[in-house]
């Protein structure tokens, strides 16, 4: 082996000194045999190995974190004691905490190496971005009032418009910057809630309002469903006005749609879904703690574990170090299938708890 490394280098060496000869635009270059050059090879060699093996270790998709914990440690900041409300809001505060502070920060924005080229992790920011936007809009729209002509919070008034702020701007202001003060605005909010003397700032858990959410989640685990399903293509009956003889759509299409996903996206939307949820599995157990009293007179606590269960069969770990794309019952796996079937009995679940807590 070192001998087959002499022998390219030798010719490489010769090449380098014939385009020296033949002088003009290449007269330039340097001897490769010079020791400058040889520092100057072994340096850059050096600097592609280490922005390599940098990116490889941002690539590691954070664990989960424990919400009692979690919970205890914002808590304890304001020095208040556990209310209703207090773990939803610190698993958002610290999915928020984790998107800005894992290895590699913040990496959707990045211009430079090795986070410029990465788009796994910028992915499974994303998927974990906009649940973290779902729940802020329901926090601010829902949860924190009584009613509907109630007065919004003054604090999600600010968390839930900056955590809708662009994921990709790098500078002016950076995205980490605005997804910082809104977790900073959920910090406030935690510390006004679970202080007794603070009548104006509420958290409502009710069947009504977690309903609300849940309808939320249904929707994006059902699109984040057909768009892993698609990776092997589909041939799908059009069923967009099924159901309403009246119903109408802006622009026909036909009675069959064929949808597949492009080879080079089928990665990121797997990624994508593994971030939505990781962030999920947070949220729900947050909520199981919250909402116990309506889960239990809802006799809704074991849908509930189920979904959190399907959802952390998600985050088993990948193995191979490239996302397969095997057709349905072909030779090599398809990862985005497997997905899709732990986020659709999730979705299906969470359709059962939704009925659960309007009927139960």
């Amino acid at each position: 082996m070192i001998g087959w490394f002499r022998e390219k280098w030798d010719a490489l060496r010769t090449r380098g000194q014939r385009l020296r000869a033949w002088g003009g635009p290449l007269a330039w270059l340097p001897s490769l045999g010079g020791g400058a050059t040889r520092l100057v090879l072994w340096g850059v060699a050096f600097v592609a190995l280490l922005v390599i093996a940098l990116g490889g270790y941002w690539s590691r998709e954070p664990g989960l974190l424990p919400i009692e914990r979690l919970t205890d440690a914002q808590l304890a900041v304001h020095g208040n004691d556990y209310v209703v409300g207090a773990a939803t809001t610190a698993a958002m505060i610290g999915v928020a905490e984790t998107l800005l502070d894992k290895p590699g920060g913040y990496l959707s924005n990045d211009v430079m190496p090795p986070g410029v080229y990465l788009d796994n992790i910028p992915s499974w920011e994303f998927g974990a971005l906009v649940q973290l936007r779902d729940l802020s809009r329901a926090m601010r729209e829902s949860f924190s009032r009584s009613q509907s002509q109630s007065t919004e919070d003054a604090d999600l008034i600010v968390a839930e418009p900056n955590f809708h702020f662009d994921n990709a701007s790098w500078i002016f202001p950076r995205s980490e910057s605005v997804y910082g003060e809104a977790a900073e605005s959920l910090r406030s909010y935690l510390g006004r809630i679970s202080d007794a003397s603070d009548r104006e700032a509420q958290f409502f858990a009710r069947a009504d309002n977690l309903a609300t959410w849940l309808e939320d989640v249904e929707t994006r685990l059902g699109s984040l469903s057909q768009r892993l399903s698609a990776s092997v293509g589909q041939r799908r009956v059009n069923t967009d006005t099924a159901g309403e003889p009246a119903a109408a759509q802006s622009t026909p299409t036909g009675g069959e749609v064929v949808t597949r996903t492009p080879r080079l996206q089928v990665d990121n939307i797997f990624y994508e879904a593994r971030g939505a949820s990781w962030a999920l599995i947070h949220f729900l157990r947050a909520v199981e703690i919250d909402f116990a009293a309506v889960l239990a007179d809802k006799n809704a606590e074991a849908s509930l574990r189920q979904i959190i269960r399907e959802l952390e069969a998600s985050q088993a770990t990948v193995y191979f170090p490239i996302i397969l794309n095997g057709s349905g019952f072909g030779v090599f796996a398809n990862h985005s299938l497997t997905m899709a079937n732990y986020i659709s009995r999730a979705n299906a679940a969470i359709i059962d708890l939704r009925r659960l807590l309007a009927e139960g």
